[in-house]
């Protein structure tokens, strides 16, 4: 099957297997992951390198642990924003170094990004002082986070939890 202009070949088996170990340890040699694999290296070489080239893997980076790096209090702030203005306020909300992902969604709010402060008055200054008085929002709702799940189901050192494994 011939892949349409502009759209990446469908992944087999092996590529999404390739995925899976580079998501759990982005820093695996070609080697390793050959190996763990059965394959070659020039064949996880290749496949890897199509992975970039199709846009499927975008990049790597660190996991780090929130607490360890100084944020000691996370949360969910769910944003309604003005119809119309989410480009503008997207902009606004990525250059504030406190929030770690956000999304655009469907339902009662527009927004939902993660935040991670310090502590809890610099979590409170972030939410009231920052981001409600931002320039189209409407309103606004906060969830702290209690604690978190591994992200990609992986613990810090690449390893799925027993109770993640079915």
């Amino acid at each position: 099957m011939t892949p349409r202009a502009g759209h990446s070949a469908p992944l087999d088996a092996l590529d999404r297997r390739i995925v899976e170990e580079l998501r759990a340890d982005g820093r695996m040699s070609m080697r390793s992951l050959a190996e763990k694999l059965h394959i070659s290296r020039a064949s996880a070489y290749s496949r890897v390198e199509r992975l970039h080239r199709d846009g499927v893997i975008t990049g790597y980076s660190a996991v780090v642990d929130p607490e360890r790096y100084g944020f000691g209090i996370s949360a969910y702030v769910y944003l309604k924003i003005s119809q119309h203005s989410w480009k503008a306020v997207r902009q606004r909300v990525m250059e504030i170094p406190e929030v770690w992902h956000g999304a655009l969604v469907s339902g009662d709010y527009d927004l939902v990004l993660l935040v991670r402060a310090p502590d809890a008055h610099s979590l409170r200054d972030l939410v009231l002082s920052r981001l409600q008085t931002m320039p189209d929002v409407t309103s606004s709702h906060t969830v702290l986070i209690l604690d978190e799940l591994p992200a990609g189901g992986h613990d810090r050192d690449g390893h799925q939890p027993k109770s993640w494994v079915q």
